[in-house]
Parts: structure tokens; sequence; C-alpha cells
């Protein structure tokens, strides 16, 4: 995770890696679900079948460009999961993706995969950002304006209401009632105004102990409409206390830190995933969370001096290849596992294999990363996503051509003789 050393991202860093509980609310509607009720029937079937000694190993898969293309399967991805449902061998998926809540996510990977998935085994980029609506966390967020960049029309408000967050705005909430902040949405105006909900305060220039006020910007998802998010962000940033319609006096300040910029109590920025690229259904790869986070740190830099005058961006950047992400996935893993293998006496968990299609977050993540637990990581890379060919930035310890062969590669590492009858249905 990229931080600065301002306290409410230490807290969420912290709170991040102690986290060791299920999201409550996922696991409420995954208990309940049919795709939980049919996970845990498909164990126990598998229980009664299977043999097999209890593996000490597991795999964790990303999903786009690894198991999915956009909304359709990658061939193989069926058969590789249903086999390690089969022999009874844990596995997560781990995402840089999201938008959407992750029971939905789950219910709709589900299906797409036909094998049982449930919410215990998944995490996506803005998962860890629900640990900060807990009411009796320190610096919680609960009762705060917050405000959600990015996604398809409000699903990120929806998300983040499920979270716990009470009070969440959106761009859309701020451009509809406020159309001059930015001139060129004007011909946009007609489709903010279908999602957006009246703000909680004006933008009140005259008054603005009565203004909009802003605790916290995340940014949940690939934002869909860079330049208005940008001049919103940016006007955040240079307030005074997260305060709309202000701008600070410490900014410029050569005798303050970071000349003064973010050092009058604006509130935290959080990105979910650092991705430049990721494989949706184009050819070729397609900008995604950190094409926009590397463009909006150009404006800021332009407007700031950046580098040149001492100045950077503070943020917070969680998701894959950051350190507390994994050690956050490998938690979920091991609470999976412990489910899974409940009643068996089941040895340590000794390794995890890595499967994913971006050498710069998958691969890079993986070969990094020290688990607290003893576990050793093994990076697989596939060519159907991100990765095509060519030599990769970040070295992976082996590469295979989809998701298949490198579960087939990793069980005969293991010498493990997983059913392969599973794989047919």
């Amino acid at each position: 995770m990229v931080v600065c050393s301002r306290a409410p991202i230490g807290i969420f860093t912290r709170r991040l890696v102690a986290s060791n509980v299920l999201l409550s609310s996922a696991r409420l509607t995954a208990a309940s679900s049919p795709t939980s009720q049919s996970f845990r029937r498909s164990f126990r079937s598998a229980s009664r079948a299977s043999t097999h000694r209890v593996p000490d190993f597991a795999f964790a898969f990303d999903i786009d460009g690894v198991l999915l293309r956009s909304a359709t399967p990658i061939p193989g991805a069926h058969e590789a999961l249903s086999q390690l449902q089969h022999a009874k061998i844990p596995f997560i998926l781990l995402t840089n993706g999201g938008g959407k809540h992750e029971s939905e996510r789950v219910a709709e990977l589900s299906d797409k995969l036909r094998v049982p998935l449930d919410v215990g085994m998944f995490i996506q980029s803005h998962t860890p950002f629900a640990a900060l609506a807990d009411e009796n966390a320190e610096g919680s967020l609960r009762d705060k304006c917050v405000l959600v960049i990015g996604g398809d029309g409000d699903k990120c408000r929806t998300v983040a209401e499920q979270y716990g967050f009470r009070n969440v705005i959106l761009p859309a909430d701020i451009i509809t009632a406020h159309p001059t902040l930015w001139p060129f949405a004007k011909a946009l105006i007609p489709h903010y105004a279908q999602i957006a909900r009246p703000l909680p305060r004006p933008i009140n220039f005259a008054d603005p102990d009565t203004s909009l006020k802003i605790d916290a910007v995340f940014v949940f998802n690939d934002p869909r409409d860079w330049a208005l998010d940008t001049q919103i962000i940016l006007d955040v940033l240079l307030s005074k206390r997260g305060i709309m319609g202000t701008l600070s006096s410490r900014n410029g300040d050569s005798s303050l830190p970071n000349r003064g910029f973010q050092q009058d109590g604006q509130p935290t920025l959080y990105f979910s995933n650092p991705d430049l690229w990721w494989a949706a259904e184009y050819a070729l790869p397609r900008l995604g969370q950190g094409g926009f986070r590397e463009a909006f740190e150009g404006v800021w830099s332009a407007v700031t001096g950046g580098s040149a005058q001492g100045v950077e961006l503070q943020k917070a950047i969680i998701g894959k290849p950051y350190h507390a992400t994994y050690e956050y996935a490998e938690k979920r893993l091991r609470q999976h596992r412990q489910q899974l293998l409940s009643g068996h006496n089941s040895a340590e968990l000794r390794s995890v294999y890595m499967v994913g299609d971006n050498p710069e977050s998958d691969i890079r993540g993986a070969n990094d990363y020290r688990s607290p637990f003893g576990s050793k990581w093994h990076s697989m890379l596939v060519r159907t996503g991100v990765f095509c060919g060519g030599t990769p930035m970040h070295e992976p310890q082996a590469i295979f051509e989809d998701v298949r062969a490198a579960v087939q590669w990793a069980l005969l590492r293991e010498n493990h003789e997983a059913d392969r009858s599973s794989t047919d249905t």
C-alpha cells in the first residue's frame, strides 16, 4: 500500500492489516444465498467422494484476464475451478476489479463460471474500505460525508451504503446541484440527474460554515468521467478542511510541509487499486484506475508545482501488488480453508499459487509478498489477459497459456492427483 504519514491513512493501514473478520454484510447475505448453500453441498459431496490427502497448499486467482474476458469465461476456467473444488483444494478470487457488492459479484461469477462460489472466497479492490464504516473503529467514517468516485451509474454509492456508510455523495449529486462547477458537463447533466440525490448541504461561497463538507474521497472503481471527477477532487484537495467552495490559505506556503498543500484538514484521498491496464473485451489492454490516477497526478503537479517544488499528492492506494492487500487476502484464504476443511486434521498452509495475467500487480505482488504466517507464494502468469507475450517486467515462477494449464502444473508440482472427472460436468 502506498501511504503518506497522515494519521487517517495510518489508521486505515493498521485496521486493514489487523482485520481478521469477513465483511459482515456480505457474510449475512451469502449465508442465506443459494450460491452459498450450493457451495456447502458441493463440498460435502466432494468430501464423501475424495480420499486424497488434505492439501497444505492453495490457490489465489485474479479474475479479469484469467477466468473471464469481460463477461465471457476463458476456456478452461470452469474446469480448473471445478477440479480444485472436487479435490477439496482451497482457493480464493483476488481481483483489483469492483464496482458491485461482493454478494452480487459472486452470484454473477458462480453463474458465468458454472462453479458454486461463496463471498468468503472473494476479495475485490474496495472490499477493505468496509473497515472504515465500522462504527466501533478508530476514525470511523460511518456517519461522515464521503465522496465516492467511479463505477456505473450509482452502483458504487449502493455498495458504500451496504458497507455501512450513511452519508454518501457522488459527483453526479454535486454537478446536478451546481452545474457551473464544470461548464463542459452541460450535455451530461440530464444523465447525471437520473442518479443524483439532493446534497446534504449546498456549496455556499458566502457562508463556508454552512457549505458542503467532504470528509473522505474514495475512488471505488474506474472513473467514467475523468474531467468532472478530476475537477471535483482537485477542488476538495485545495479546500480548507474539505469545505467545498473554499481555498486553503496554506496552499503554496513554503514554510509548511508539502508547501502547505493538503496541510489544512483536507480529507484523505483513497484509491482502491493501482492498475494502469486491465483486460477487457477489446483485443488490447485498456486503461484502468491507475491511468486515471496518473492523469490526476499530472494535473496536481501542474497546479501545485509538483516534485520540482517539493510537492507530492498525498494519498492511500490499496489493491494488488501492495503487501497489506496480500496479507488481508491471505487471512481471508486461511479463514476459508479452515471452514472448508472443518473436521479434518489439516496441516499448516505451506504454499499459495497466485495465478494472474498482470505482471505489475499479480506477479509483482506475489513475488514481493512475505507472509507473516510462513507460507510461500508462487507467481504464475497466464497469456489470456494483459500479458500476451514478450519479457514481463516482473518475472513469474512460470508462464502458461491459460489458467487450466497453470493449475495442472501446480498439482503436478505438489504431487497431488486431483480427480479430473469433475471437470467434465
